[in-house]
């Protein structure tokens, strides 16, 4: 078995895995509240000669925070890494916020990014009227006072008797309450709704069809709005179809990065 090895640059934590020659390199961006062990569920059914590239957003999982954060911030953060490792040929794939981290970098690297995969995200998730209620309650109360809420969100009904629901539960709560809020506040601020068209990669959006936080129709819209784009739907998945249904995730990428 290849494994990945962790490590920080610039304090945010990552894990890499160099690929084979031939092989593609994955590199990918997480959801709101999780860490990189999102991708878990995905990377142990990859072929071992891929390269891949995986972190914590700062102010999650082991990475640091900083005084303010937005999206171009955190797209930085990746090129940081991409620079640091060579890597001058890449597939991104971004979960909900890393959707829109993903975004960016495909706009600053239309020749870098060979293909784009956006799972669960859209050019703009929420209102102020959304995010605002909840950075409040974040900086006032904790996570912890509104995961049960946040939880409902990620996963298909019937999701929660699982045993591994515990681990995501402690993974949102356990996640730094500032860099949480710093996070939805990025996410409040991010419009690349006018930027769509100039995507130029092969784009994969997938959506769970039990996702309440970015619904289906919400990131076919999103679909329609990039030239070179294909919209699927995973069945019994909510907002982490990496986690719920890895097996057709990985089923998709596969044929997205082959076609």
């Amino acid at each position: 078995m290849t494994l990945e090895t962790f490590s920080a640059i610039r304090g945010i934590y990552h894990a890499y895995r160099a690929p084979a020659p031939g092989a593609p390199t994955l590199v990918f961006a997480n959801s709101l509240g999780t860490d990189l062990r999102v991708w878990d569920r995905v990377v142990v059914q990859l072929p071992s000669e891929w390269g891949l590239l995986r972190h914590d957003k700062r102010g999650h999982g082991l990475s640091i925070s900083s005084d303010t954060l937005d999206i171009e911030t955190m797209a930085t953060d990746v090129e940081t890494l991409l620079y640091h490792y060579g890597i001058a040929d890449f597939i991104g794939i971004g979960l909900s916020v890393g959707g829109l981290i993903m975004q960016a970098l495909a706009l600053r690297h239309p020749q870098t990014m060979r293909r784009l995969v956006l799972a669960d995200t859209a050019a703009k998730i929420g209102a102020p009227e959304i995010w605002n209620p909840r950075i409040d309650a974040v900086r006032a109360n904790g996570i912890a006072s509104i995961s049960d809420a946040i939880l409902a969100r990620w996963f298909a009904p019937g999701y929660e008797t699982t045993e591994d629901f515990a681990m995501w539960h402690a993974m949102l709560e356990r996640t730094p309450d500032e860099g949480y809020a710093q996070v939805c506040a990025a996410i409040r601020d991010a419009d690349y709704t006018d930027d769509l068209a100039r995507i130029v990669q092969p784009t994969l959006l997938i959506a769970g069809a039990q996702d309440t936080s970015t619904p289906p129709d919400l990131v076919r819209a999103t679909a329609d709005k990039i030239p070179s784009s294909r919209f699927v739907e995973i069945d019994a998945a909510g907002h982490l179809p990496c986690v719920e249904q890895p097996a057709r995730f990985v089923e998709l990428l596969h044929a997205h990065i082959f076609t």
